[in-house]
This record gives structure tokens, sequence and C-alpha cells, in this order.
């Protein structure tokens, strides 16, 4: 087979080229992202209330959609949350659901419940994963000086009508979303007295605009030839058409809804701000498709953003910018992982040369590397992945070892023209020699693999892409090796004949000397093992680091939080904001001189972005230099928290995980039957939290951990009420519509539908003082006021309510400092927090403590590993007894695997150690924590480690059935096979150091697999010329001691 391929030397390079055109142009159309798309496994259904109650929430809406949607088949978590105005609901589904089949589930269950409010809004039900979080931010303001005297806030209708849905329109883009700014409401408002005057009531006012306010069609009419469409229009157009509406007539005077009210267009209650580097915006969030294009999404957005404002804003008014997108993070590091692709190649490129020592040797060896990167993207294609950190480093990964198979066949052919064999016949019999080896050394490196289809969580989905691009550069690599490098080997001359240069180069003859010396006598073969197993053993032992779960994937940006206590509203709130925005601002696009001098506390930011509510002040900010963004946490943390009674909270952005420090949260889930009993003992764990650990981030699950949110309740006389004739709906009704305004019906202005608003005479900003001076109208016509058929309670309650299947909880989410892994804080929080906590007596009867959030994903996925592993070994070894037909010989080969795993936990150590002491020589330092992505190293380092032994054992037994006794066969094999090993080893190496070593955007996912491949193969290389000879000596040499017995 290999003399026919050799001979059509033409017809291998023209299908050679064909299929690198057709790679190339495939790897231009592949779409481009940060990381790959995760796998959806959470539905949120959110359901509007405008002015109602957390309270009345919970009981009118969360209870009865849960009641229906608990029973949806494979629901693993449900999370309910109250607010005012708002329920949230997210169900949580495990690893491998088919989420459009739970959507549909989802929505039948909701069709199920019986009724809502009148004025609650549709459902809306969304599927959500971390990767289609929002990637570009953009902001609406009005030009410099306002020239059309705008109220920015007023705007929102228009800029939902008429810019959103262009940006939507943008191939790739799923959704826009917005923040800030008051929807527009038709609003009447009443004057009370002149209500009165004329026997009227607020129901009155209510039924009449309903009665009217529909059109009903009636059918169809046939007259002569035509059929005529018939249809009763009774809908208001205009607010002068509501003005005119008919309300009562008494005698033959006719009262009119003008007479009683003013009716105007405006905008509702607002119950958040939004602010830009000081001015106030309205912001948008864009969202991207699953598997679309972040680069291509960037630029066609700012295009349509220039077309928007030069057709639409601008000659209103206003103008869309943006703040900031991700796609620059994302550009940054792609660039980073090309450009240590590029270098890795180049220095492969010239330790090959170095080796070689022959120009087009060396051309001849590397030339599989742009082909085996082509396949890498053909094979993403194929599987309809995308290119993104993880997939290129996979790319990257597999440059050194590509060129693995091509120097074992280019070092043998090499070897045997040195021997004074022909070019045709040293490449025929050259490839022939080592293709079991090839074969071998591919094969366990792909099904390797194999066991990743079996992890569902998000380190198997992130490591899937690598996998795909590693296995199909490597298989490529092979095709390369035996058919393209036989061929062209054919065909050109190295510049070396007959038996020149067979001389055995000295580091290689100190080598084997060694080799001889540590196996010359069965005493010294014991020591040998015994030390390198041992050496390996503690290695594991002792330097083994604690676990994380996932890499943070971090932005130099940050989301810092702070959480009210109940009971603050929008304009304290607005004043709190003033504060930090003065304190903020002044470094936004600042010199960085006066931060590194010490002259102020907030480094320079690219911007600030301020979201504010009742509730909470949310910052987003950029920091110029990645280096800052620590010290400006610290800050606005700092700031934060010198209000009384407020919790600070800040993280880092995310590209892995929501912005809230989600892969290293611990979830103290704290459930009971009372609200009392668990925020009590929620703030004892939250103060423990910040004593075992130092300097913490704390989150709580909801916002605030109090019974504070003052709570007025109207309870009405009963018997009074019947007395009068006035019913709940007429109390509850007028007294809505008195203070926070009431909902009467929908208005279609155009083609917007919005909503009709009734108000008192006080507006849309009522005060509490008024409260029992609101007037009531009885059916009799009396006036009086409400204090006279009510008791007007104040108590408190809780702000927010959450719900976690169906019971009451708060969840502290702790996310240790970076000193401390995942692993050990988890460890901290079940002994010093959890169980003293018990022993001390502070948990009452009922409330129960667990552990959750990252630390379970933790677990499950070490636990999926270790199983894997488990099979990838299974897989390695019946492959190897498959090629060498035997049982016995790839045990000799599988010895490599633990040891290479020491080489790598080694690595790792002296990395951090390293990394560690940089600042000393003023650079930053460098720390890879011991996370699942790099845990997932060792499945590559499986499937390589084994390819020298590969080699040598291979070698050793042809030697050792051509008659050589033991340890002249492994001697040989040491010979023959140490410069390959030596070059396929330094050529790996030098492919992954830059990867490794060289900081920047987006290394932090893929730099701890490279650094457990480096160094793991560079343990394995070592072990191969120690432990392996002496092992393999042993073998053979119990093996010939049988020789006479079985003659």
């Amino acid at each position: 087979m290999f003399a026919a391929v050799v001979r059509h030397g033409t017809l291998v390079t023209v299908i050679t080229l064909i299929i690198a055109i057709l790679g190339a142009v495939a790897a231009l159309r592949i779409p481009v992202q940060m990381i790959p798309d995760l796998d959806v496994r959470t539905i949120t259904v959110e359901t509007r209330w405008p002015g109602a109650t957390p309270q009345d929430i919970e009981k009118d809406i969360l209870i009865e959609q849960e009641r229906y949607l608990r029973n949806i088949p494979g629901l693993a978590e449900l999370n309910a949350t109250a607010t005012s105005d708002s329920a949230e609901i997210e169900l949580e589904f495990p690893f491998g659901t088919d989420i459009t089949e739970a959507l549909i589930e989802v929505n039948n269950a909701l069709s199920q419940v019986p009724d809502y409010p009148r004025n609650v809004d549709e459902p809306r039900i969304a599927a959500t994963s971390f990767s289609s979080n929002a990637f570009m931010y953009f902001r609406v303001s009005t030009l410099p000086d306002n020239p059309h005297g705008l109220d920015i806030e007023l705007m929102r209708d228009f800029i939902d009508d008429e810019v959103r849905p262009r940006m939507e329109s943008v191939p790739g883009v799923s959704e826009v979303t917005m923040r800030g700014g008051a929807e527009r409401q038709m609003q009447i408002h009443v004057d009370e007295r002149q209500l009165a005057r004329r026997g009227l009531t607020l129901l009155d006012l209510r039924d009449a605009i309903r009665a009217r306010n529909q059109d009903i069609s009636g059918g169809e009419v046939d007259a002569g030839k035509r059929r005529y469409l018939l249809r009763t229009v009774g809908r208001f157009a205009s607010a002068e058409e509501l003005e005119r509406l008919v309300i009562a007539r008494r005698g033959d005077a006719v009262i009119r809804l003008g007479d009683v009210a003013k009716v105007e267009q405006g905008g509702s209650r607002q119950r958040a701000l939004a602010f830009t580097n000081g001015q106030k915006v309205i912001g948008l969030q864009v969202r991207r498709e699953s598997g679309s294009n972040v680069i291509d999404i960037k630029y066609a957005m700012i295009e349509e953003v220039e077309r928007i404002n030069d057709e639409v804003l601008e000659p209103a008014g206003m103008v869309l910018e943006l703040n900031t997108d991700d796609a620059r993070y994302v550009q940054a590091s792609i660039k980073n992982v090309w450009t240590n692709l590029g270098l890795g190649a180049a220095f492969a490129t010239l330790v090959m040369f170095l080796f070689l020592r022959s120009p087009r040797a060396t051309l001849v060896g590397v030339i599989g590397i742009p082909l085996c990167a082509i396949a890498a993207f053909l094979g993403l294609l194929v599987t309809g992945r995308t290119i993104n950190v993880i997939s290129l480093a996979g790319v990257a990964f597999a440059i050194g070892m590509t060129v693995d198979n091509s120097i074992v066949v280019l070092e043998n052919i090499e070897r045997l023209r040195r021997r004074g064999m022909a070019r045709l016949e040293s490449a025929v019999e050259g490839v022939r020699e080592v293709w079991p080896a090839v074969l071998a050394s591919t094969a366990t490196t792909v099904l390797v693999f194999l066991p990743i289809l079996f992890i569902q969580e998000e380190a198997g989905q992130l490591y899937s892409d690598v996998a795909i691009a590693i296995a199909s550069a490597i298989v490529a690599s092979m095709l390369v090796a035996v058919m393209l490098i036989p061929t062209l080997s054919a065909h050109l001359d190295f510049g070396r004949s007959g038996r020149e240069g067979i001389r055995t180069p000295g580091w290689a003859r100190a080598v084997e000397a060694g080799v001889e010396a540590m196996i010359g006598s069965r005493a010294r073969r014991g020591l040998t093992m015994a030390v390198v197993l041992a050496g390996s053993v503690s290695i594991v032992g002792f330097l083994t680091p604690p676990a994380e779960y996932l890499p943070e994937g971090e932005e130099p940006k940050t989301f810092a939080v702070m959480n009210a206590p109940p009971g603050y509203n929008l304009d304290e709130m607005a004043r709190i904001a003033e504060e930090v925005e003065a304190h903020l601002l002044p470094a936004v696009d600042a010199d960085p001189g006066a931060f590194e001098r010490g002259g102020t506390p907030v480094p320079p930011v690219r911007n600030l972005v301020m979201q504010v509510q009742p509730t909470q002040i949310r910052v987003i900010s950029e920091t110029i230099d990645p280096d800052h963004i620590e010290p400006l946490m610290d800050e606005i943390t700092r700031f934060y928290e010198q209000y009384p009674g407020m919790r600070a909270f800040a993280a880092k952005g995310s590209i892995i995980s929501s912005n809230d420090g989600g892969t290293r949260s611990i979830s103290l889930d704290i459930a009971g039957p009372g609200l009392a009993d668990i925020y009590a003992v929620a703030n004892r764990a939250y103060e423990r939290a910040e004593t075992i650990f130092d300097d913490p981030r704390i989150q709580t699950r909801p916002s605030t951990l109090e019974l504070a949110q003052p709570l007025v309740e109207i309870r009405p006389d009963w018997d009074r009420a019947a007395e009068l004739g006035l019913s709940m709906e007429a109390i509850g009704f007028s007294v809505s519509a008195l203070t926070e305004g009431a909902y009467v019906d929908d208005f279609f202005l155009d083609d917007d539908k919005i909503d009709i608003y009734l108000y008192g005479s006080g507006g849309s900003d009522p005060r509490l003082a008024r409260l029992d001076e609101i007037l009531l109208k009885s059916p009799q016509g009396a006036s009086l006021p409400l204090s006279s058929v009510a008791r007007i309670d104040t108590r408190v309650d809780t702000s927010i309510v959450r719900r976690v299947d169906g019971k009451r909880m708060v969840t502290l989410d702790i996310i240790p400092p970076e000193s401390v892994a995942l692993e050990a804080g988890v460890e901290r929080v079940r002994e010093q927090l959890v169980g003293e906590m018990r022993a001390s007596g502070e948990i009452p009867a009922g409330v129960s403590l667990s552990i959750s959030g990252a630390s379970d994903q933790l677990n499950a996925t070490r636990e999926a590993l270790s199983g894997n592993f488990v099979i990838a070994l299974a897989i390695i070894y019946l492959l190897l007894v498959a090629i060498f037909t035997h049982w016995r010989y790839p045990l000799l080969i599988m010895t490599a695997i633990p040891l290479g795993i020491a080489g790598g936990i080694a690595g790792l150590a002296l990395m951090n150690l390293v990394g560690g002491l940089l600042p000393l020589v003023g650079l930053k330092a460098i720390s890879q924590p011991f996370d699942m992505i790099t845990m997932l190293g060792f499945l590559i380092l499986m499937g390589t480690v084994v390819n020298n032994p590969i080699l040598l054992v291979e070698q050793a037994r042809r030697s050792f059935a051509e008659g050589r006794d033991a340890v002249e066969a492994v001697m040989e094999a040491v010979a023959v096979r140490l410069r390959p090993i030596v070059m396929t080893t330094l050529t790996t190496i030098s492919g992954l150091s830059p990867l490794v070593l060289i900081p920047g955007e987006g290394t932090e996912l893929y730099r701890g697999v490279g650094a457990i491949v480096m160094f793991g193969l560079l343990g394995a290389t070592i072990v191969t010329l120690t432990f392996l000879p002496a092992l393999t000596a042993s073998v053979l040499g119990i093996a010939q001691r049988r020789r006479p017995r079985t003659a």
C-alpha cells in the first residue's frame, strides 16, 4: 500500500491541496464567539403586575403558577421571586434536557392557570444560558445642549417602537432589552370634588370607559354582488374623544368625562433610573442567537446604529451610542490564541531544524502543521462548532502534537537513508516499520476523548471543542505522516547521503550511558523504579492543590451592587446615587498617573454606568488598565458600605457565567417555615462568613434579610361598609386610583397599545399623610373619608419573597478570596460555619442549612471525570492490546500515564510558585487554579504520554524477538528511538509553551490545560527514559529466563 502511495506523488499532492483549499474556505465561514455555546437548561417565566405588592404577587401569581409548573417532568429546581410589580420563576432542568420540549411543557402548564387579576400582563417565557448573556451595551441620550428640550425618560416608547426593532433586525441578534425611562400612559386626572358634586364614583368612571372602549365584530353582510364585513367601532382614538365620553345623565344634563377629569398622555411612575457618565439615559442591551458570530454582529450593529442615528434619532434630538461590548474582549482573546499558535508553530519548526539540520527535511516535517490546523477547522465546521477561545486553544494544543507522527516517520526514513538505503526504498520501508506505532499513538490520542461525550456538565461542553479540534488534527497528522511525508521524502534530497552524519551526538551518548547504568543490574533496575515511583507518589500526594470548578473568564469589568434596607424609595436611592456618581465620575478617562501616585482612590475607567432602583444601586464600569479592576471593586465596596444598613457586593464580569462570581460561589441555602427564623439564621451566617474568610464577597438572595419593609394595610369595617353599600372592589379601586393610580383599560395609539390609568388630583405622586382623607362615594351619594369605614394599620414585612420548590428560602452566595480555592472554601463553610452554628444551637428547630451552587457542580463534574478517566484507561489498554496482539506489553506502556500525571501536577505547582514571584521583578503575578478545565488536561495527557513509550516498547519487543537479551534489546530500543522521543517531546513543549507562559486576555481558560499537558509530557519523557527501560528490561529478563524451558 505504501509503495503505491509513494509512486503516485502527484495525485497525493493534488488531493492534499484540494482539501487544504476547502478547509481554508471553511475556516472563514465558521462563526466566531468567545466560548462554546452551553446547553440551555434554565427557563424563566416573568409576569408583571403593575402596582402589586410582593405579598399579593406571591398569593395570586406565584402559588398559582407553581401548582402547575412543579409537575413538569424532569424539573430539577423551581426558584420563584416576588418583588413589587413583578413575579419571576426560574425553572432549572438537568444537563442534557431537550429545552424545546421543556418550553412546550412550561407553556402548557401556564395555560392551565385558571385566571389572573385584570391588569396582569401575559407571562413571558424565555430559555436562558450564560452563553446568551448580553454582549453589547448601548445608551440613548439627548443631543448636546438638548436642542429639542426633551425629557429622555418619556422617550422610552419612541425608542421601543423606532429603535429597538431595527437593532433586533441585525442578523444574529436574538433580543434587545431596555432599561430606564417611563412607559406611556393615557392618564385621567380626576377632580374628586367635581366628581362628588355630580354624585358619581370612581367605579362609575371606570365602568363607563370600559363599556364604551371596545370594538364588536358583526360578521358579514351580502348586498348584490358584494360581501361587506360588519363591525361596531367604539374604541377611543384620541384624548379628546375620551374627554367627550358621556359618563352619566342627570335629567337633560349630560355629564362628560372632561367635566370631572383632565385627560392627557404622560409617563408611568418611574421605577428605575439609568445613567451613563453622569447623564440620564435609556439603556439597551444586545443578546445574540446561539451559534452566531459576535464579531460580525458587532460590525453589523455599528453600521445599523449609524443609520438609526442619521434617519431616526438625530432628527428627533437624540443619539444612540455604544457604552461597552464584550466583542473587544473576544477579539483580544482570539488574537492572543492566534499569536500563540503562530509562535508555537515557529518554535516547533526551529526545534525540528536543530535536530534535522536540513531545510528540506524540516519543511517536509512541518508541512503537516497548516494542513492539520485546516483539518481541525473542518472538524469544527462539520460538527457545527464555532471558532472560540476554547476551540482555537485546541488547535494550538494540536500544533506540537501533529508533528509527532511526522517526526517518527521522517526520522526513521532519514535513519534508513544514513544507512545507505535509496530514497524510494527508504521512504517505503521507513513508514512500514513505524506504521503500527503511528497508528497506536493516533488511536490512543483520539479515542481517549470518547469519554467526554458522557460529560454533560459545563466542563464537558466547554471541553468538547478542544476534543474535536485535537482529534481532527491528530487524524490528519497520521494521514500526513503515512502518505504525504513518504511521498515528499521519496522525491526530495535532504542533503545527506550514505553514512554521512551517522555518528551519535554527545548528548545522546550521555543519555544512553545513563540508561545503561540504571538498568545494568537487577538491583539498579529495582532502585530506579523505586525512586521514580516514590517521587511520583510524593508529588501527587503533597502537591495536588484543592480544586476549583471553572475558570471565571474574567473581563476588566465590574458589576458592583449596593443593596438597600427595606423601605427605601427611588428618591432616596437617587440621592445616594448622586453621591456615588460624584465620587466615581472624575475617574472616567482620567490620567492614570494620579491613581498610581496615590492621589485618588479610584483608578481610571472607560465609562461609568449606573442603574438605580428602590432596592439597589448597580454600577457597571470597565477599567482602562485591566490590572486595576481589583482596586476599583475594593473602592466601590468601601464607598458603598459607608452608608448605614447598606450591603455591598462586587464581582468581575465573566464570559463563562453570570456576572456574580458564579463559578466560585458557595451557596448556603437556608429554609424554614417562618421568615423571622430564616432571616435571623441568615444574618448570623452572614456574620460568620465574614470572619472565616478574609474579605469575602457575599451576596444574598433575596437582597434584604430583614422584615422591615413598611406595609400599610387598609382593613375595612365590613358592617359599616355593608351599611353604606360599599364593596371591596369600590374601596380597593378608589384607594388605588387616589394613590398609586388604577388601571382602567387599554388605549390604542396608532399601532401601539398603552394603558389607561385613573389618578386622583394628586397625580401619580401620592402622599401617605393624605391616605385617611381619601373620599369614598357611596351608592346613596354620600361622600365620606376612608378613615370612617376602614382602619389603617402599618406593619413591617419582607420587600422580596423568594421561594424554592414551594418553600420560603434565603441563599447566601459566598465567594471566598482568590487565595482560597473553592474546595477549601466549601470545607470551611461546612465545618466552621454550618458545623459551629449547629453545635452552638443557633439554628432553630425546623430551619435547615445546605450547601449548593458551584460546589455542587464541582462534585458532580469531578465524579463524572473520575468515572470517565477509568473508561479512557480501559479504551487505551484494549486498543494497545489489539495493535500489539499482546496482553502484557501494553501494561508497560500504561505505566507512563500515572507517572506522567505526576509531572503535570509538579509543573502546575512550579508554575504557580514562579508566577507568585513575578511581582518581585515588576511583572504581574500568574496563578493557575486547579479547576475542572485544567483537570481535563489529564485526558489529553493520557492519550499523548503513551506515544513515546509505544515507540520504545515496540522497538524493544522487536529486538528481543530477534534474539537479543533483555538489557541489549532495551538499550538498542533507546538508541534507535531516543532521537524521535526527544524531538517529539521538545516540539510539543515548544508548541505549547506560548499558550502556557504568555499571559493575556482569555488565557486563563486554557493555560491550565496547557500546563498539565506540557509538564506532563516532560515528566512522561523522563519516565520513558528511566522507569520504563528498567521495567521493560525486568519484564523481558523474566521472559528471557523462561526461554530455555519453553524451547
